[in-house]
């Protein structure tokens, strides 16, 4: 099936999560005002899948079952499906100006699909099996599912087995009959509280002395045993002060990331698809960062769309949209996201089929488009702010407007270029504030790893040792084997005779 935006919606009032945020119990995650953005966002996955303009976009065919399904419920089966993938991305980007959370999910989907069919290949074992029959069921319900990657990770020079307290990494510390027993924590998990279930990954490599921590599993978000704790973003309690200040008041801003605990958690069996298995944590790993890592030249270019038509209307509204600053600005800005969009499409065409049916994308070039975003991502905002002006940090609080003593003077005061409302362009300024000086900016930094390690994954996939060859040859340190086949004589004897004549 397909759910709509509302279904969604009422889909999530029909489960009981333990989750706190600002020191309370949530009742109801889709009827608490500072979720409420968050919801809205990933809605839209989901409302767009039904619309027939994006229909091609966001639906896809399951290779399990033949039904039409939602694209972030997919494993891919083409270079197609890749592109189809940050198209998605970007158009989504375009229409919430924030992160739609559902991404990291499918990333998970992708990543255990290719890396159990191989631990099975090894071992014998069922991993592959028992992941085809969950993917049947999250593809049936259509569900949010929040990729769990992250752990707290405690002392960063220590691995996982060697940590004062165990619990920094989730682990298991029980098998039985049924299942397992797991205990720990996942952190900055994105999309976690309006999801329907968590789908767990390790967070690095992983040696025999830490097979404990070695697992992937599935758990329903209402899990006994599980609680999310909710976690604060900048200017998050303006949602409650109004429309005007939030900026992006409908979709808020990055995925409303929270610290998932597991308090003893029991795991059927069917719903392990890695435990122990330490010496497949690193494809695992790199496997799913590298579906994340691609799509980022897809969201974040989608947002940049956004903030770039909000800086040209404003300064339009200033009446100084014919600056030559101000245009050479924006044609900066379109130039760097198009650069990272670039990377995003040619990570996916240039991807390919595995051993497992399914389709990855290029690794190298998937590192390249993140590693860009660390830097591109914070220049076009960067450029926004200087369009913009100071007033986006600035500007009285919509109580102030609204009051009747002072409104008249904000509105007077802050009026600009006639056709353009002063409301209008308090909207503008604050959204940009939202897009440009907001948490959006360390989360294009973190969100799929830090910049480290799109540099090492780089350095290692960059075939340094090739290029190294190609330089021997063409400087003539090295005779090139393939001139000698194509001509029919060595170099050196091709130019000698070429200088005689």
């Amino acid at each position: 099936m397909i759910k709509s935006g509302k279904e969604y919606v009422e889909s999530l009032r029909a489960l009981s999560p333990v989750v706190y945020a600002f020191g309370e119990r949530i009742k109801s995650v889709a009827d608490y005002p500072l979720f409420a953005p968050h919801v809205n966002a990933a809605a839209m996955t989901y409302e767009l899948a039904n619309h027939p303009e994006f229909e091609d976009i966001l639906r896809a065919k399951s290779h399990l079952t033949g039904d039409v399904i939602n694209r972030f419920t997919h494993v891919h089966q083409s270079v197609d499906d890749l592109v189809k993938k940050v198209r998605m991305m970007r158009l989504l980007g375009q229409k919430t100006g924030t992160c739609f959370q559902r991404c990291v999910g499918l990333d998970a989907l992708n990543g255990i699909y290719l890396t159990s069919y191989d631990i099975d290949k090894k071992y014998q074992t069922e991993y592959h099996q028992r992941f085809k029959k969950y993917l049947k069921f999250v593809q049936e319900k259509d569900l949010m599912l929040a990729g769990a990657m992250s752990d707290p990770k405690g002392d960063r020079s220590l691995r996982p087995s060697e940590q004062e307290d165990k619990d920094l990494y989730l682990r298991v510390v029980e098998k039985k009959k049924e299942g397992i027993i797991v205990r720990g924590a996942k952190a900055h998990i994105t999309g976690t509280v309006n999801s329907h279930e968590i789908i767990c990954m390790p967070t690095r490599t992983m040696t025999e002395d830490d097979k404990d921590y070695a697992l992937a599993l599935a758990v329903p978000i209402d899990a006994q045993g599980v609680t999310l704790i909710f976690g604060r973003q900048t200017n998050d309690t303006r949602r409650l002060d109004g429309e005007l200040d939030a900026g992006n008041a409908k979709y808020g801003i990055v995925g409303g990331e929270a610290l998932i605990v597991f308090d003893d958690v029991f795991v059927p069996w069917e719903r392990v698809f890695m435990c122990g298995e330490y010496d497949f944590t690193t494809e695992l790993v790199e496997t799913f960062a590298g579906y994340h890592r691609s799509n980022y030249g897809g969201c974040k270019v989608g947002i940049s769309d956004v903030v770039i038509g909000a800086a040209a209307l404003v300064a339009e509204s200033n009446g100084v949209e014919k600056a030559h600053h101000i245009r050479d600005n924006l044609t900066e800005m379109i130039l760097l996201a198009e650069t990272c969009w670039s990377c995003s499409l040619a990570c996916s065409y240039e991807g390919y089929k595995t051993p497992s049916g399914a389709y990855t994308i290029n690794p190298l070039l998937a590192n390249v488009v993140k590693l860009n975003i660390t830097r591109l991502n914070y220049e076009w905002m960067r450029l926004a702010q200087d369009i913009a002006g100071g007033i986006i940090i600035t500007l009285p609080s919509e109580k102030d407007y609204r009051d009747k003593d002072v409104g008249r003077y904000v509105e007077k005061y802050f009026k600009g270029k006639e056709g353009f409302s002063t409301e209008e362009r308090i909207r503008l300024y604050r959204l940009i504030e939202n897009l440009a000086v907001g948490a959006g900016l360390p989360e294009a930094m973190h969100g799929a790893g830090s910049p480290a390690a799109q540099k090492i994954m780089i350095g290692r996939r960059g075939n340094i040792e090739e290029k190294k060859k190609l330089a021997r040859v063409v400087s003539g340190i090295k005779e090139d084997i393939y001139f000698q086949k194509i001509v029919g004589m060595k170099e050196k004897e091709y130019f000698a005779q070429i200088l005689r004549a």
